[in-house]
């Protein structure tokens, strides 16, 4: 028999590792077609989420060639 060398403070702590159960579960129902359809569309809206907010992110993360500092230029500064 396997003991532990460490104490265990309750007795059935130790002996829960080594119980098995005779009793076995009931099998998982399957899943309907409306519901595995409703699965597939929220799937299919999140990632069409990402990769629009991606595609439309993408724009801001490149760097800029143009100089900002020129094109944001106020007329008032021309005349001095």
């Amino acid at each position: 028999m396997f003991r532990r060398r460490e104490p265990v403070p309750f007795a059935f702590v130790a002996e829960a590792e080594r119980y098995r159960s005779n009793v076995t579960p009931p099998p998982r129902e399957r899943a309907s077609r409306s519901q595995i359809a409703g699965r597939v569309l929220v799937g299919l809206t999140v990632t069409t989420g990402l990769v629009g907010a991606l595609l439309f992110g993408m724009p801001s993360l490149q760097p800029s060639t143009q100089d900002t500092h020129q094109s944001q230029r106020s007329e008032a500064s021309d005349g001095r």
